[in-house]
């Protein structure tokens, strides 16, 4: 019977962890994946002990296995999948019990720090699916997802190849109901139920499962195929190792209750063992499977008054706007920077822009000043956020009690590298963008009624400007509506700005640092990242120039360039130099 047709009046209870197990097991703290070829033995062992426990559902040991994660050919990863998927086979010969091709996610980084595109992803995905595809899997769990990218088009892909395959999604939530990326709980259900390539969908790992039984309260599974495969609980470090509580009973009394929600399949992730199924198998024999009870949606809608945001107003009606970067202290002395943000205000400025701690070192936080000077000068504040020292989590919170403070432009942004011979360790869980795609999914999920306007960085100053375009373009894509580039000074940037603005929807701001100096403007050529300054605009300068003269030089050089781009451009974006915010205001009068 097919399995579809099978879950239509029947619930299956599933295998449980095969990495966490196979470790207790082995002592290896290693992907299990590999054992497919060097430790058969001790996997099909697993199998077997799974299905003798109760499990009419086991998936294969390959979870992991692809090119990008193992960092192998995928000629050699053909073979581990293959293995994995005979070494089921094998044990569940004979007996009544599905076999699962288990597929994991993919990372989107690879090691070396290459970003892989949209494509690659995909084209991995079906490499894997092919191989399988090979030894007769007709089955698919796709376990531990953060999102809905690339099922869509790997499911309809399966399909194409054998129509008859059923399909199960599964995806890793918080204890707040969130995905790794940000997404509901109630929002993947909407983007996946549209599916009609993906027979099932469920919910697997992140959590233990009377947190997973909770979640899926927030649901209305209706006849929806729902899978519930949570840890054991939450693991303890032991050793340098992973430890769960055994917990059998408890977890076989929770999951016992999940079939009265509608539950289809359950089994177990991280921590489970084929006691835990042995137990949920036994606690279960005796009930039917149930009917999710509908119930009305009871999603939470943010009722907070809308903050006006005069920045993003005056973008939106094509009127031409001033941003002022300022740069957060070193220490915690704020008098400098609240009194040029009042400047700011009294000379017209829209937007005042702070830096996150420009060339990787440490500064007061941006967030935190942008809400000062937006509480206290009455001002529209832009914090730079940068993917550089904050993990998804530290971004969410950030960004969240950004918006508590009516912070609602941001401009994300990679960030300078940390020097590699310095103890501060990086952190990159996103580039920019995904940053710019994470802030998206943070207004949708939690402030569409007043979201965040979210802003991008744009260097057109590198040698190939169109792979620059292209990185523009994806940024657009994921939610950037407005973009401030580097520092202006190169001509071939100026005729450049024109292809730049038609090539895109979204505003642009053009950058302008004024050079206060000769020592500055042979600093900025030489030693800051993205920046050429033409060896005639350096000549403005001498060593010998009074800072009066040097100032007016520089704002004379700044104007003319300002000038010069203002056809091309739907905005300023000037960098104070030196907390020189009177140069700045100058500029800005003579620009008028």
């Amino acid at each position: 019977m097919l399995l579809k047709e099978y879950l239509a009046s029947n619930f299956l209870v599933a295998d449980g962890a095969m990495g966490t197990y196979y470790a207790q097991l082995t002592n290896q703290n290693t992907f299990p994946e590999w054992a497919n070829c060097n430790d058969a033995e001790t996997i099909e062992k697993i199998h077997t002990e799974y299905i003798q426990a109760g499990a009419q559902f086991i998936r294969t040991n390959t979870f992991s296995a692809n090119s990008i994660i193992l960092n192998i050919p995928r000629e050699q990863v053909a073979v581990l999948l293959k293995k994995g998927y005979e070494i089921a086979h094998k044990a569940a010969y004979g007996k009544n019990v599905f076999i699962a091709a288990s597929i994991g996610p993919i990372p989107e980084v690879k090691a070396d720090g290459t970003v892989m595109s949209k494509e690659q992803m995909v084209e991995e995905f079906k490499f894997i699916v092919d191989t399988f595809l090979q030894v007769g899997a007709d089955l698919f769990v796709f376990e531990t997802f953060s999102r809905t990218d690339y099922l869509l088009e790997v499911s309809a892909y399966i399909k194409e190849k054998n129509v008859n395959a059923f399909v199960l999604t599964q995806f890793v939530m918080s204890a707040e109901g969130y995905s790794r990326k940000g997404i509901s709980i109630e929002r993947l259900q909407d983007e996946i139920k549209v599916v009609k390539t993906i027979d099932a969908y469920g919910f697997n790992c992140g959590v233990g499962p009377t947190h997973l039984s909770k979640l899926i309260q927030r649901i209305d599974i209706g006849q929806d195929k729902l899978s519930l495969f949570p840890n054991a609980g939450y693991p303890e470090v032991v050793n340098e190792r992973m430890v769960y509580n055994n917990n059998p009973e408890y977890f076989a009394e929770v999951m016992s209750h999940v079939l009265s929600q509608g539950v289809r399949i359950i089994g177990g992730c991280c921590g489970t063992t084929p006691e835990h199924i042995r137990c949920l198998a036994q606690k279960v024999s005796a009930k039917t499977v149930g009917q999710a009870t509908p119930r009305i949606n009871e999603r939470e809608t943010a009722l907070a008054k809308q903050v006006e945001n005069h920045f993003a107003a005056k973008m939106k009606a094509g009127k031409f706007v001033i941003a002022v970067e300022l740069d957060p202290p070193f220490d915690m002395n704020m008098d400098k920077i609240l009194h040029n943000a009042r400047v700011c205000k009294e000379n017209g400025v829209d937007v005042i822009t702070i830096a996150d701690s420009p060339l990787a070192k440490a500064r007061v936080d941006s967030v935190m000043i942008a809400a000062k000077i937006k509480r206290e000068v009455g001002i529209d504040a832009m914090p730079h956020i940068c993917c550089r020292d904050r993990n998804i989590n530290a971004l969410k919170s950030i960004i969240m009690a950004g918006h508590i403070e009516e912070i609602r432009n941001i401009l994300a942004v990679t960030g300078d590298a940390i020097p590699r011979n310095s103890e501060t360790k990086s952190v990159f869980n996103l580039n920019s963008v995904k940053l710019i795609e994470f802030i998206k999914d943070i207004n949708q999920e939690m402030c569409s009624n007043d979201p965040v306007y979210i802003g991008g960085a744009l260097n057109l100053n590198v040698l190939n400007k169109e792979v620059e375009l292209s990185r523009m373009a994806a940024k657009i894509e994921q939610g950037a509506r407005f973009f401030l580039t580097q520092p202006i000074f190169e001509e071939e940037t100026i005729d450049f700005l024109p292809r730049a603005k038609e090539n895109s929807k979204a505003k642009i701001l053009g950058g302008i640092m004024p050079l206060v100096s000769y020592k500055n403007a042979q600093f900025i050529n030489n030693e800051v990242p993205g920046i050429t300054i033409p060896q005639g605009y350096i000549e403005r300068f001498t060593p010998a120039m009074s800072r009066e003269d040097a100032e007016n030089a520089g704002i004379e050089l700044a104007v003319d360039i300002a000038k010069r781009i203002k056809p091309m451009v739907d905005g300023f974006y000037f960098v104070t130099p030196f907390n020189r915010i009177d140069m700045i205001m100058k500029i800005i009068k003579h620009c008028s």
